[in-house]
């Protein structure tokens, strides 16, 4: 072969080896996820998209996100999915579980998947935890809501500690289960407990004024959207108040709160990316059983301790999946 043949077939093989996967990428279905935030966004949803890259789904190249927000008013959630309809998406991915079911009467052909959930098959989500059937699928809580270690933690934060706040959204669909939970561990541990409910900021505000007025030494603030929502305001009120006060998810710690303990919403929805590249691969959502995390994540913030004046034993320090520094 003459040397500029060679080249000529050289520069084709690579230009050859060059553009086969951008063909074969053009090709390639561009995947459309609509998803339901019930409140606003926050810093766990973006677990959801790092669970997607992890799979080698790049937002913009393999997949369009359709974002909607709520902001609280769960109403507009139907309005939501009957865009989705009309988008075509392929799957609609739920950070809540209340929204679940307002989209779930709308459609019932495209792919839902949960990014967390309490109790999908009580709840008349699913049929049986197993075989989901229908087209809902996803993750669930394990069911421990954390109380016991919670007030633990507390107990051992705040010395002679027998007084504690709990704040409560009434319109919480575990508002019974974990009030009957709190009060077992609040028996055991011989603490007395002072719930207050707040469905909105002012009354957010006026529990911790109460909370102050009837002598609490620390308060638990309950898993709740509403209270995710408002995680800033809530731990601002706390460190105002100067009330150590343990929270259910890492978000309200990244805010400035003192401790949390419980499930993270961050790996839920990481984790929830993977029922996501299953539905696009052919599965079909009410056969992939919906499974059940079960480690709970603990943080710290330290510069909260300090500002509040709590020396944290060292072996929180050393049981704490993260200290915020």
């Amino acid at each position: 072969m003459k040397r500029r043949e060679c080249l000529s077939f050289l520069t084709s093989a690579t230009a050859a080896s060059i553009l086969a996967p951008l063909a074969a990428r053009a090709q390639q279905k561009l995947w459309r996820v609509g998803i339901v935030v019930g409140g606003v966004r926050t810093p766990a949803y973006d677990g959801f998209l790092q669970g997607m890259r992890e799979r080698g789904y790049i937002s913009g190249r393999d997949y369009t996100a359709d974002w909607r927000f709520a902001d609280g008013r769960f109403i507009r959630i139907p309005g939501f999915a009957e865009e989705f309809v009309k988008l075509k998406c392929d799957v609609i991915f739920v950070g809540t579980m209340t929204a679940v079911e307002p989209v779930r009467q709308v459609t019932k052909s495209i792919p839902i998947v949960m990014g967390y959930s309490t109790d999908p098959v009580g709840n008349g989500l699913a049929a049986s935890m197993a075989r989901p059937g229908g087209n809902v699928t996803g993750l669930a809580s394990a069911g421990d809501d954390g109380s016991a270690k919670q007030l633990e933690l507390l107990q051992k934060t705040v010395p002679a500690l027998k007084r504690v706040g709990v704040l409560r959204n009434p319109d919480s669909p575990t508002y019974a289960s974990v009030l009957k939970n709190t009060q077992a561990a609040a028996s055991a541990a011989d603490i007395a407990l002072v719930p207050i409910d707040a469905s909105d900021p002012q009354q957010i505000e006026d529990a911790f004024t109460d909370f102050v007025k009837e002598r609490v030494q620390a308060v638990k603030v309950t898993a709740d959207v509403l209270f995710l929502r408002y995680a800033k305001v809530i731990t601002d009120l706390a460190r105002n108040r100067r009330l150590p006060a343990i929270f259910p998810q890492a978000e309200y710690t990244m805010a400035g709160g003192l401790m949390s303990y419980g499930e993270s919403m961050f790996e839920f929805y990481r984790h929830a990316a993977g029922f996501v590249d299953r539905i696009f691969k052919g599965a079909k959502a009410g056969e992939l059983p919906i499974e059940q995390p079960t480690r709970l994540q603990f943080v710290i913030n330290r510069n909260t301790a300090a500002a509040l004046g709590l020396s944290i034993p060292p072996e929180l320090y050393a049981l704490a999946d993260i200290v915020i520094e």
